[in-house]
């Protein structure tokens, strides 16, 4: 037996007991244990669709030259040989890759955090666009947004919908743009940053917050210049004792929803606090992606002057900045999901 054959057949075997345990009451019963089957099961099931595809290919090949060798000369039996080679070695390298291992956290929802960086008042409206071509972005891609917070130069916002982690954990880190300033007299480029963190969203089986573990303050909330924007408490501060991570929400008008938007907010980092202890330095770790937004720390450089965009990981540059800018990441994301992939096959190559 070929190694492809084994490989399909650990696949078909894996998928079967995924789909008997999605039945199973005592599977049902245990809201824990039924998100972890579900979610390897959502993980198996492009493999599972490539390995049925293979066995029908195969079985084409085989038909067609147990038909030749009996002495016939088909020329739509050739071509039916021909093709059936043809796609099994397609589907024999796509059952490879999608048996790389992923990310666990790719599937599910994010909260991304975007604040000015280097670069003062420019910096602030810098990240403003920031938040515009990643909304944008989600939108076009088809993806449900949730605003959470928004102050001028300081966003968080949830992005909702299967994938969004493998889409959007590329844009965490320092973005850099070099212009000319609209506060800018003298025409001088500038350069600033913005830093943007990507947070898989924990779901409540992720991670479990003790209530006495919190502190819940509730003040007024203010607008600029530190105006009163509401007459009653209802901002909400949240400290996590054990971490120090602290959360505040005030652009609601109900204390509940400030409350609830903060648990959501703390929960993602808190989960991100936890992957990066377990994995020392992944795209997951907030700090590797945020670092100190100094301007010498950048994952992708936007030149207005030349209206190029360069991301340094995958040293691809495009001259379609406002292209890029109205939301249209699809071929930076194509790229550095294949640099990923091509990572992880090397990795295990070597194990």
């Amino acid at each position: 037996m070929s190694l492809i054959e084994r490989l399909v057949e650990q696949i078909e075997a894996r998928f079967a007991e995924l789909s008997e345990q999605m039945s199973d009451p005592a599977v049902l019963s245990d809201r824990q244990r039924f998100a972890e089957v579900g979610r390897a099961y959502s993980q198996l099931e492009p493999a599972a669709k490539l390995a049925v595809q293979w066995r029908h290919a195969r079985d084409d090949a085989a038909g067609a030259e147990e038909l030749l060798a009996d002495g016939g000369d088909d020329a739509e039996l050739r071509e039916l040989l021909a093709s059936s080679r043809e796609r099994i070695i397609e589907l024999e390298e796509e059952i490879r890759l999608a048996m790389v291992q992923r990310d666990p956290n790719d599937d599910k929802h994010v909260i991304v955090e975007i604040q000015g960086g280097a670069g003062g008042e420019e910096a602030g409206l810098w990240a403003d666009d920031i938040h515009r071509m990643l909304v944008r972005y989600a939108e076009r891609l088809g993806f449900t947004v949730e605003s959470l917070e928004d102050s001028e130069g300081k966003h968080t916002f949830a992005i909702k919908g299967r994938g969004a982690y493998s889409v959007f954990k590329f844009e965490g880190g320092t973005h850099r743009v070099q212009r000319v300033p609209q506060t800018e007299s003298q025409g001088r480029i500038h350069t600033s940053t913005a830093t943007v963190a990507v947070l898989p969203e924990a779901e409540d089986v992720d991670i479990q917050i003790e209530p006495n573990d919190l502190q819940i303050d509730v003040y007024r909330s203010s607008g600029p210049g530190g105006q009163s924007v509401n007459t009653t408490d209802s901002a909400v501060r949240i400290t996590h004792k054990p971490s120090g991570i602290v959360v505040s929400m005030q652009d609601e008008k109900s204390q509940l929803q400030n409350r609830d938007k903060a648990l959501r907010v703390l929960r993602a980092r808190l989960y991100e606090r936890a992957l990066a202890e377990q994995q020392e330095a992944t795209a997951a770790d907030r700090r590797s992606q945020v670092g100190t937004g100094e301007r010498a720390e950048k994952i992708r450089t936007y030149n207005y002057a030349e209206r190029r965009v360069t991301d340094q990981r995958v040293k691809l540059t495009l001259y379609n900045l406002d292209a890029v800018l109205a939301g249209e990441l699809d071929e930076f994301t194509a790229a550095l999901q294949a640099e990923e992939k091509r990572q992880l096959l090397s990795e295990q190559a070597g194990e």
